[in-house]
């Protein structure tokens, strides 16, 4: 059992909020706030790729590197 997601090279926290009933997470490693949540594991999954699809566009528009902590 594993309470990470990998995906390219990030990798995402996964947790669970009972009370909201959402799985949610955030992309470790960087020196910038990335979260993503879903309400299935499939949605997680695809929303922590979403995430880091779209921290790499937001990194490559804005001229910054991705900086690995």
């Amino acid at each position: 059992m594993t309470d990470k997601l990998r995906y390219k090279d990030f990798i995402g926290s996964v947790h669970f909020s009972a009370e909201d009933e959402v799985f949610y997470g955030k992309i470790e490693g960087i020196n910038d706030l990335v979260t993503f949540e879903g309400t299935t594991v499939s949605k997680l999954k695809s929303a922590f790729k979403e995430a880091v699809a779209d921290y790499i566009e937001i990194c490559k528009e804005s001229g910054k590197e991705v900086f690995w902590v």
